[in-house]
């Protein structure tokens, strides 16, 4: 038996906790859906053998699904940041969760079908943005400003100057 994670994170979905786990899973290295466990009882947004938490891993990290119900919402207050290390990969991991029913939106963020965001950030935006040269850094910031999904190109170049 394995020992369970001292920390876990915990996403309430209405009643997709394993949809949403299992496309996961798909989507990004070192993710996995391990144990579904259902519903002993009859609960207020559910009946007795509904899935009640999907234990799944993110990129590495162990989550927790929970089919709580309708009443609360994924917001952008939570995300995960995927550091990605070309623009192909850029472009996989967006198009993957964009394109699966779910949002674009700006500087790199998105949110998938479910409501959860997302940061798809090239390795090298994070580099431009934190460089010692300021003006440098400034431009890269600029562009990104102006973007959806991140551009490492232009990013690359606005560097340059």
């Amino acid at each position: 038996m394995t020992k369970p994670a001292k920390n876990t994170i915990c996403l309430w979905y209405d009643g997709t906790a394993e949809e949403a786990a299992r496309f996961y899973a798909q989507t990004f290295p070192d993710s996995s859906v391990g144990a579904v466990h259902r519903a002993p009882g009859d609960y207020p947004d559910g009946k007795q053998g509904d899935v009640l938490t999907v234990e799944f891993t993110v990129l590495g990290i162990p989550c927790l699904g929970l089919n709580g119900g309708p009443v609360f919402k994924h917001s952008e207050a939570f995300s995960f940041q995927v550091a990605t290390v070309d623009q192909a990969e850029t472009d996989r991991y967006w198009n993957a969760i964009v394109g699966n029913g779910g949002q674009a939106s700006e500087c790199g963020w998105c949110k998938d079908r479910w409501g959860l965001s997302w940061q798809i950030t090239p390795i090298a935006l994070t580099r431009a943005y934190t460089s010692s040269d300021r003006a440098a850094a400034k431009r890269a910031f600029d562009a990104m400003m102006s973007m959806g999904k991140i551009d490492v190109a232009a990013i690359e170049a606005a560097v340059r100057g």
